[in-house]
């Protein structure tokens, strides 16, 4: 319960944080904000502001009832009166506090402008289309059923191989006995159903070329030393249903354009960087106060591909 706790403080801390940098509204604020939970020394503490940290909490998995709501009321009362003896004290008026809190406003006032974004740019039907065409694109093809003995040395490969030629029945004894895979070593070099395109390039090929019930007759050299491949069986690989990958794609197609958004308006803005502008203008005035002789010396030596 301390963590627990101590997330709540944290979490009443930044809501009072944020009202206490926000400039009063011009207009009358909603009803939500308008109904009071508590008071500390006649400042409101509004249901609003507990049902933030309640969702805040629910993410978390805590539960959302009448004794947790209490809990938050009650780090909230406390937040506030520490907040208040601080502005007595004038702290949010300049120093590390005031910093943090311009700091914290800007923050949550961006995340405020990508959650808008996210809301009022809904996903298009061409946008998903054009996204589970690239899905439909990267999982085309064939998938195998293959087991392989991993071992370090070619001549070892190649004796097993020639072990295998007389009978192929011995490749899972053999597995367990040679092959350097943990993965798949007791497993008697089984690996499962898998797309060739992600395996390492050597071994993804030797397998597509493969007939079923057959192994390669030569060891097929990868990173990670010499393969013995058999291949078990192959089949062609569906494709996801768009239902099924859709949330996947919502999450990235919005990223995509938000960013693309974000990208834009960086474009558009003016950014001085004032210590790279320090640092250039300082780099410029230690050049030309450079001493005569250091701007005398001779050109530097030719290379060499131009001396005779």
């Amino acid at each position: 319960m301390l963590i627990k706790s101590s997330f709540m403080i944290g979490s009443a801390m930044a809501v009072l944080a944020l009202t206490a940098c926000s400039k009063p509204a011009d207009k009358p604020a909603d009803a939500a904000q308008s109904v009071i939970a508590a008071t500390v020394n006649g400042k409101p503490i509004s249901k609003k502001q507990v049902d933030m940290i309640m969702k805040q909490q629910a993410a978390q998995g805590m539960p959302d009832n009448p004794e947790m709501r209490k809990m938050v009321i009650d780090n909230l009362a406390m937040a506030s009166l520490v907040a208040q003896e601080a502005v007595k004290k004038g702290l949010d008026k300049s120093g590390d506090v005031a910093d943090q809190l311009e700091m914290m406003k800007t923050n949550v006032l961006a995340q405020g402008f990508v959650d808008d974004y996210l809301k009022n740019n809904a996903v298009t039907d061409a946008d998903y289309a054009a996204e589970y065409a690239k899905v439909k694109e990267a999982t085309s093809g064939n998938e195998f059923s293959a087991r392989h003995i991993l071992v370090e040395k070619e001549a070892d490969a190649k004796a097993i191989i020639a072990k295998l030629q007389k009978d192929v029945k011995q490749f899972a004894a053999l597995a367990k006995a040679q092959s350097k895979d943990p993965g798949s070593k007791d497993k008697g070099g089984e690996l499962g159903w898998f797309d060739p395109r992600g395996m390492v390039p050597e071994f993804g090929a030797a397998v597509a070329k493969l007939e079923k019930g057959k192994f390669t007759e030569e060891p097929v050299k990868s990173q990670y030393g010499y393969h013995v491949i058999v291949l078990d069986d192959s089949r062609a690989k569906e494709a996801p249903t768009l239902e099924q990958v859709k949330p996947r794609l919502t999450q990235q197609i919005q990223q995509q354009n938000l960013k693309k958004f974000l990208d834009g308006l960086k474009e558009k803005a003016k950014i001085d960087i004032i210590g790279e502008k320090a640092a250039s203008a300082s780099a410029s005035a230690a050049a030309t106060t450079a001493p005569a002789s250091a701007a005398a010396e001779p050109a530097a030596a030719p290379a060499a591909s131009d001396k005779k």
